[in-house]
């Protein structure tokens, strides 16, 4: 069973994949006084900042080469579905989070309060699994992206794989081992001049915008463009995930408004939040598209790069040239280091409720040094291999954290007595988008 001080460092504040330390769960609680959720103030701006810089991290690179590789109709699908699916699905999450008896919990108390200790366990499992592969999939990001710019930026060709694999993994280890206070602060100053940029290249690149995407026919006809469409969908689903800081929105919000206003005050801001990724997301994507062709997309899909480091190689002018690369081996830089302190606190709270179940204890530093070499092993023989980016957000990833995100709260709403007064529509509209995403996962492995 996870302990609390696991907790706590498991649902702290998140902006762009990086935990952010303000204050421990403990606070949480500890004021009387309530506030008048019907208006607007400074803090619910920064928590819908929060919310957004949570989610807009490296795997929006992604987002536009799926997107666009199936022609328009997709693209204009996918649009739809954006904001409908992040907003209603965030928004259950948070709910169930309310629902629970134990504020200071989060969303692992609302597992284990709900459906008991071996639920929680399972969840604890299927949280790491998702950060996990999120992490194995920046290593091949980080180690192409590399690559990518010491042979078409710099100029250096010829240099093995295996070499700049090593170097990259024990680069970024080292990081690691500095501690993580001190990733915490220098990562999340990047958050938003990373946001800034998503804006700034989408703009840059409107003269180059085209009608090919329009005239495009995919492969196999309407059956081929309606297989493109599927597998898009663990990918929309990861790049506007901001599950992670859910826990501890709801705690602080139900502290400030109570029990009655949380539901609405949560509902508001998390609104205007999921508005303001739709729009900066989806402009970025749709100048990427317009910029490029479907050929180029399939293109830059096959060189298992991001579409940043793609638009680098494929228009020669400097500003492309050398800004998408570094921004690129900056956000894929930062995502990684942000997943590490998940997947290692994850992998940990797993060692040792293992060792509780077989009344057995574990050293704090044999731990450290097992998940440091298993980290180190991994990441550097997937960044080796070099499968596909998309692949693993359409087969793992994705299907991962939609199994958190849609499905889960959805079972709650349907057999929780507390969550039931939560049955709607949207209910059904987010179960379905939940198991088209997970049934990508099976299609994916067959193929």
């Amino acid at each position: 069973m996870l302990n609390e001080q696991t907790m706590v460092q498991k649902d702290i504040p998140v902006q762009g994949d990086i935990p952010v330390q303000e204050e421990t769960l403990s606070q949480v609680g500890q004021s009387t006084q309530t506030l008048d959720a019907s208006k607007w103030n400074k803090q619910d701006t920064v928590w819908m900042l929060g919310l957004f810089g949570t989610a807009i991290g490296a795997g929006v690179l992604f987002l536009p080469i799926n997107a666009g590789i199936g022609g328009i109709l997709p693209l204009i699908l996918i649009t739809l579905f954006a904001f409908p699916v992040t907003f209603y699905a965030h928004r259950a999450l948070a709910r169930m989070v309310m629902a629970s008896s134990s504020p200071d919990k989060g969303i692992i108390g609302a597992v284990e309060e709900f459906w008991g200790p071996v639920a929680a366990r399972l969840f604890n499992i299927v949280y790491f699994i998702s950060i996990y592969t999120i992490l194995l999939l920046y290593s091949v990001a980080i180690t192409n992206t590399t690559d990518s710019l010491l042979t078409h930026q710099i100029g250096i060709e010829g240099i093995d794989r295996s070499i700049i694999t090593i170097a990259v993994i024990l680069g970024l280890l080292a990081i690691v081992r500095m501690g993580q206070d001190i990733i915490v602060r220098i990562m999340s100053y990047l958050v938003y001049p990373f946001i800034a940029t998503l804006l700034l290249i989408g703009m840059y690149l409107i003269p180059q915008w085209n009608t090919a995407i329009l005239s495009y026919e995919p492969v196999g006809g309407s059956m081929g463009m309606l297989m493109t469409l599927w597998m898009t969908f663990p990918v929309l689903v990861f790049s506007f995930n901001h599950s992670p800081i859910i826990s501890t929105f709801v705690m602080k919000e139900r502290h400030e408004y109570g029990d009655d206003q949380v539901d609405k005050k949560t509902r508001d801001i998390q609104r205007y939040a999921v508005l303001l990724m739709f729009v900066v997301v989806m402009f970025f994507v749709y100048s990427c598209v317009f910029s490029l062709s479907p050929a180029d997309l399939q293109a830059a899909k096959d060189q298992n790069i991001s579409i940043l480091s793609y638009l680098a190689n494929h228009f020669n002018t400097p500003f492309i040239a050398w800004f998408a690369p570094i921004i690129a081996f900056v956000a894929i830089t930062k995502s990684f280091l942000g997943h590490y302190v998940g997947a290692y606190e994850g992998l940990r709270d797993i060692i040792i409720d293992l060792g509780k179940v077989n009344k057995k204890s574990f050293n704090e530093k044999t731990i450290d040094r097992i998940i440091l070499l298993f980290m180190m092993v991994t990441c550097s023989l997937i960044a080796y291999l070099n499968p596909s980016i998309l692949g693993i957000i359409e087969t793992l990833s994705g299907p991962a954290v939609a199994f958190i995100l849609l499905l889960m709260p959805m079972v709650a709403v349907r057999k929780v007595e507390k969550m039931k007064k939560y049955q709607s529509v949207s209910n059904y509209f987010v179960i379905v988008v939940g198991l088209i995403t997970v049934a990508a996962m099976f299609y994916g492995l067959i193929q």
